[in-house]
């Protein structure tokens, strides 16, 4: 059974150059092993990532988030059971927030600025899958 979870969290040490290129490459390196698919999408010290894969993997994998020292403030926004995965082209894809037109993320939100926790799961999905229609995702794998 396949399921998509999103969740939001902040960058434990904003100092980190390197906390993001870190958390991408464990991801590529780990999920394709673990039919693990999906988006990082990162700005302001605050990472959105949509997860997609078999159930057990899915929660492992976010068992495993909630642990890890390079994530704070880990939220659930949105979980459900999929028929097919709509970011099925990445082992993990990403989006840079600071590189995107703020009228993209105004479309979301009462302000034109990147925070996932201030919407609903369903708005951060809208959001992911605009970014995937207007080719705003890096990193196929």
């Amino acid at each position: 059974m396949l399921v998509r979870l999103l969740y939001a969290s902040r960058l434990a040490d904003t100092e980190s150059a390197t906390a993001t290129e870190s958390i991408l490459a464990q991801s590529r390196s780990h999920n394709p092993a673990s039919g693990i698919t999906g988006i990082l999408c990162y700005g302001g010290g605050i990472f959105l990532q949509a997860l997609e894969g078999g159930r057990q993997q899915v929660s492992a994998l976010y068992g495993h988030i909630q642990k890890d020292v390079r994530h704070k403030d880990v939220v659930l926004l949105h979980y459900e059971e999929i028929m097919e995965r709509r970011f099925g082209g990445w082992t993990m894809g990403q989006v840079n927030v600071a590189k995107l037109n703020t009228t993209i993320l105004l479309k979301y939100s009462e302000k034109p600025e990147f925070n996932p926790y201030s919407v609903s799961g369903n708005v951060s999905l809208a959001l992911l899958e605009e970014l995937m229609a207007t080719a705003s995702i890096m990193g196929r794998s």
